[in-house]
């Protein structure tokens, strides 16, 4: 490990350069009036990166939200349709995306933008948020009714496979599970494995981030942990009472509004 202040392009110079990079650098959750830190780690950290290893191949790590919400009926979004993000977070993102983009122009740098929605492990992710609502019997929020999931292994090797399409200009890919997910279907699939009665909140919106993963899927072939796989694992984490990160997703969030209200006093 070699401990480095990303945001300090002199500290960024000091480290080894390499032929392939992982850039997975990025903000999404804390709190507001901390919008600033959300945009010099997404957009001043990702140049830094881009200077430093220009003569590299780079991956860098992106996110569905640099579209628009779209109704289930669209599919998902796909990598040609124009990006239209929604809040702070999203244009960050996409600000990211174009500094890539910048220096990949600048320098001939071949980059590939890996558009990534909702990775999830039996710590964190859609799944368990909805999960931990079914087994401890609060209401599970149809806000938003649809989901893309992929688990965390299949995106980490889609991430190293991508290093072999890198390109320049920068291509983009999606890079999800195949289906479209529905909230009531997962929490009635973890309602009958707890052996309880799931209750449900909130008026559907008919939009919510959603990716067609169908050019990845066409490169690399479907993940290989299935949806009926990850909900199993999950629900005997759960049940179990495995550590979890206490991180929220947020995937109900339509307003693109990601940080928490600041606390009282």
């Amino acid at each position: 490990t070699i401990v480095c202040d990303l945001a300090n392009v002199e500290d960024m110079a000091r480290l080894p350069k390499v032929k392939n990079v992982i850039f997975m650098v990025g903000r999404k959750f804390g709190v507001a009036g901390s919008e600033h830190d959300t945009w010099v780690t997404n957009t001043v950290i990702a140049g830094n990166a881009a200077a430093t290893f220009r003569e590299s191949n780079i991956v860098a790590f992106s996110t569905g939200c640099v579209y628009p919400l779209v109704s289930p009926q669209t599919g998902g979004s796909v990598e040609t349709d124009a990006t239209i993000p929604v809040g702070e977070y999203g244009n960050s993102c996409l600000g990211r995306e174009r500094v890539f983009q910048y220096f990949s122009a600048r320098y001939g740098t071949h980059v590939l933008l890996f558009r990534l929605n909702y990775a999830i492990d039996m710590r964190y992710g859609v799944l368990l948020d909805i999960a931990q609502a079914v087994f401890s019997g609060e209401p599970v929020d149809m806000s938003v009714s649809t989901a893309n999931v992929i688990w965390q292994g299949d995106a980490n090797n889609r991430a190293l496979l991508c290093l072999e399409h890198t390109a320049n200009p920068p291509a983009a890919l999606n890079v999800t599970g195949p289906e479209l997910l529905y909230v009531k279907d997962l929490a009635a699939q973890f309602a009958k494995i707890f052996g309880v009665t799931v209750r449900f909140k909130g008026n559907n919106s008919g939009i919510a981030y959603l990716s067609n993963a169908a050019r990845s899927i066409a490169l690399f072939g479907p993940p290989r942990v299935s949806v009926e796989q990850m909900v199993q694992w999950i629900a005997n984490w759960v049940r179990l009472g495995g550590r979890t990160l206490g991180k929220p997703t947020h995937f109900q969030v339509t307003d693109g509004q990601f940080l928490a209200k600041p606390a009282d006093g």
